[in-house]
């Protein structure tokens, strides 16, 4: 029981070894884990972390606004750049290319990951915000096929993989920054808003697409109104760029900088290491973590684009739906999980972050069979039932997962562990969900595949669950503590002094 309250059954010794020289390994535990001063806790500044959000949950909105487009018009986007000729082979084709920009994804958070290990989180991300409307706006100045032919859709894939590659940078990034940021204490809540960011991209895409083809009808979407929203979106990517480019960097990587140039304290050289992130080491000291990162990221995003990118195409394709029907359905789906996501993350703060991840989950696991069986009902209540059923168990995931995510990697190697875990885990799973759903119906002929694709994702989302470590409410591996009040930093040195021994 003593060494255990000494802490020394830590180190790594025979336990003979530690009943005859007690003082010694307590001596050596203490140099390994130093007692905190006050200079190594980050105390935030609120207004900076709600900068920090707001241009963050900026982006990760614009990137899905763009992804949102892309689905929402899957159809339209067929027809204008694939030549006429059987309807399923032209949505095959534009889900296909869709799935094109998810294969570069990886590559670009190999490039964008390390980058922002070692020149810093800041400008990465003011350069992934441009390449991403670039690359946006570009897709809606492309000829149809009709005028060009086969260069339209070359073109087409050309920009989705510009969108992709820079894609590859975003979301490690912003949830990154996010977390490095805010307070250990509110890290869910600080991070949910990158996904109210996802939400309000994907409102806002099928929001647009909605009105648009409610004023134009088919023809005129077909004929130039599919342009309007990927326009609209270099707009939107410039005022992104001016609010990443005012904000300072992350307290945790200033800090890192600062002791590579000078180790600060014995106690803060103790919790940040000053060697930069690389490719090798992370594949190397890191691939357990890698693989459950790649694995809770596939269940959270086959789940997530089944629901919020392919279920319009399900309603209008299988079910019969107007695409405006199908369209208005989801945005009041995603409105509740607007209103809901924030109190999800802080929810995580209070409980942790498994037991939220989990519920997630085992909803999608448990209720994708009778969530879809009341949307094959085909009236409105049973198919906003249904809906309703899959968005509250993906608001679970939605609320938890920015902030738990960045904590399974030590600073040095944050950026580009999670941009390349969540990356290859989005290109191979992510991506080609719409892809696979519709192969699968067309194979099979049955309109359940959606539910038994989720399931199977959501199985191993239960089981990565299961082997996570809780990181709600304590500091980011490699960094020292982040508090919101000098109280509460002084609170937390008073609580690691040693007692005295009498």
């Amino acid at each position: 029981m003593a060494d255990n309250e000494d802490g020394l059954h830590d180190i790594d010794a025979d336990p003979e070894a530690l009943k005859r020289h007690r003082t010694l390994f307590r001596a050596v535990r203490r140099r390994r884990n130093p007692p905190l001063r006050r200079t190594d806790i980050t105390v935030t500044d609120e207004a900076a972390v709600r900068r920090a959000v707001k241009a963050a949950s900026l982006g990760n909105a614009m990137e899905w606004f763009d992804f949102g487009i892309y689905s929402y018009l899957a159809v339209t986007i067929g027809h204008v750049f694939f030549p006429s000729g059987n309807d399923t082979v032209q949505l095959l084709s534009s889900f296909a290319t869709f799935a094109v920009s998810f294969l570069v994804r990886p590559l670009g958070g190999m490039v964008f990951g390390p980058m922002g290990d070692k020149i810093g989180r800041k400008k990465v991300l003011a350069l992934t915000m441009i390449m991403m409307a670039v690359g946006t706006f570009a897709i809606g100045l492309i000829p149809s096929y009709a005028a060009v032919g086969f260069w339209a859709p070359t073109l087409l894939i050309l920009f989705r993989l510009v969108q992709g590659f820079s894609t590859g940078g975003e979301y490690g990034g912003a949830s990154t920054f996010i977390a490095e940021y805010a307070p250990d204490r509110r890290r869910g809540f600080f991070g949910s808003f990158l996904e109210l960011g996802t939400l309000a991209g994907y409102v806002g895409a099928a929001g647009l697409v909605t009105v648009l083809t409610a004023l134009l009808g088919g023809d005129g979407m077909e004929s130039w109104g599919w342009r309007v929203p990927f326009l609209v979106a270099g707009p939107i990517g410039l005022i992104g760029l001016y609010l990443r480019l005012k904000l300072d960097e992350t307290p945790a990587f200033r800090k890192l900088e600062d002791a590579s140039v000078h180790r600060a304290t014995e106690a803060a050289s103790a919790v940040e290491t000053t060697a930069k992130g690389d490719l090798a080491k992370i594949f190397r000291d890191h691939w357990p973590t890698l693989v459950l990162c790649v694995c809770l990221v596939g269940a959270y995003n086959i789940a997530d684009y089944m629901l919020l990118s392919y279920m319009p195409t399900y309603l209008s394709d299988e079910m019969g739906y107007s695409e405006t029907h199908g369209l208005l359905i989801l945005i009041a789906t995603m409105v509740v999980l607007m209103l809901l996501v924030n109190q999800v993350g802080r929810l995580s703060d209070r409980v942790g972050r498994k037991p939220v991840l989990m519920a997630g989950m085992l909803g999608f696991l448990l209720l994708s069979a009778p969530a879809f069986l009341l949307v094959q009902q085909g009236g409105l209540a049973a198919v906003s039932a249904g809906m309703l059923m899959l968005g509250l168990s993906l608001v679970c995931l939605l609320g938890t997962m920015s902030a738990a995510l960045p904590a399974l990697f030590p600073t040095q190697v944050r950026y580009g562990s999670l941009s390349i875990g969540y990356n290859l885990s989005a290109s191979l799973f992510g991506g080609t969900t719409p892809l696979v759903i519709t192969a699968l119906i067309s194979v099979t002929g049955s309109d359940l595949m959606p539910a038994y694709y989720a399931m199977a994702a959501a199985l191993v989302g239960v089981v990565s669950v299961a082997c996570m470590k809780e990181t709600a409410r304590r500091p980011l591996a490699g960094s020292p503590p982040s508090v919101a009040t000098p109280e509460e930093a002084a609170r937390l040195v008073e609580s690691q002094a040693a007692t005295p021994r009498f």
